[in-house]
């Protein structure tokens, strides 16, 4: 006697999950970890002072009122650029039964949301873009602004750290303690408190890996929490140096070739007013929905001298 199987029989349910799971990240540090603000024309502008050198003060009793001059503020400015993502969802598609979603333009809007995050998070610190008056306008990226920390030998060069030029590769290294510390440094000495270390997957294991004084830095983290025994882990999470302490956080939007130590409280990303991710209103071409999502932005370093980066790694 046979016996009825799947395979035989006709009429079997699908059995579609009613869930779609996303597997890229929508993750973005850099993004995520600093200020938002309101700009109010297609070029933002803003002002650092800096303090005139600390030197010997001594003057006698009595003595008259000597002009030190005064020191002006530097005038800084980054272009807005227009980002944007579009879709065409036909009308039949929104309207009938979907797995894991209901309407099709509803979903479509808040994918389009996360990929625009995605790109800026990218054009922040993956892309080395001077600003841009022209047609498209374009925002000066991280390393247009930063002039502390290292890049690489020959040819390498910071740019002037006004956004208007771009940094110049050096020959490639191997990523060491003593760079982030230099880095970390500079950045303090010139006013700066970096908390917010960020780096590619490779680069974030290879500070894992990386030695001080002979020791992994692995083997000197440590739970100090009540009084329990010291539990080690397998990673770094957190990096404490002469000049702060760190927090490590990998992005999936940067190369191995780049490492940066921010203090977010000198970065903004500044959003045209009614600009900010809008959805614009573009007429039905036939039979289907035209949906496009703007963000005119930009990326206002406010004090350059507060953040650091190693430029020129070569992911070892």
């Amino acid at each position: 006697m046979a016996t009825a199987t799947t395979a035989t029989a006709v009429g079997e349910k699908e059995t579609l999950a009613d869930v779609i799971y996303k597997v890229d990240s929508d993750e973005t540090p850099i993004f995520s970890s600093t200020a938002k603000t309101t700009i109010n024309g297609v070029f933002a502008e803003w002002q650092v002072q800096e303090l005139a050198s600390a030197a010997a003060n001594h003057v006698n009793e009595g003595a008259d009122m000597a002009d030190t001059g005064v020191t002006a503020t530097t005038r800084l400015g980054n272009y807005a650029q227009i980002s944007q993502k579009g879709v065409i969802i036909s009308k039949t598609l929104d309207a009938v039964e979907k797995a894991g979603r209901d309407r099709e333009v509803a979903y479509q809007k808040v994918l389009k949301g996360l990929e625009l995050r995605r790109d800026i998070e990218h054009m922040i610190g993956n892309t080395d873009v001077a600003r841009a008056a022209g047609s498209p306008r374009k925002s000066a990226s991280l390393t247009c602004w930063i002039t502390n920390g290292s890049v690489g030998g020959g040819a390498g060069a910071f740019s002037s750290g006004d956004g208007t030029d771009t940094v110049t590769g050096g020959d490639d290294r191997a990523l060491t303690l003593a760079l982030i510390d230099d880095a970390t440094q500079d950045a303090w000495a010139d006013g700066g408190s970096p908390e917010l270390l960020v780096c590619s997957a490779v680069n974030r294991s290879n500070i894992s890996d990386l030695a001080q004084a002979g020791t992994n830095l692995v083997t000197n983290q440590v739970n100090a929490t009540a009084t329990a025994a010291p539990s080690f882990i397998g990673s770094v999470s957190v990096y404490l140096n002469d000049f702060g302490q760190l927090n490590i956080t990998p992005s999936r939007f940067m190369g191995n070739d780049r490492l940066f130590v921010i203090d977010p409280d000198y970065v903004e990303i500044g959003t045209l007013a009614g600009r900010n991710f809008s959805e614009n209103e573009i007429g039905s071409t036939g039979d289907a929905e035209k949906i496009q999502l703007i963000c005119e932005w930009t990326l206002c370093v406010k004090a350059p001298k507060a953040h650091g980066m190693i430029m020129d790694l070569n992911g070892s």
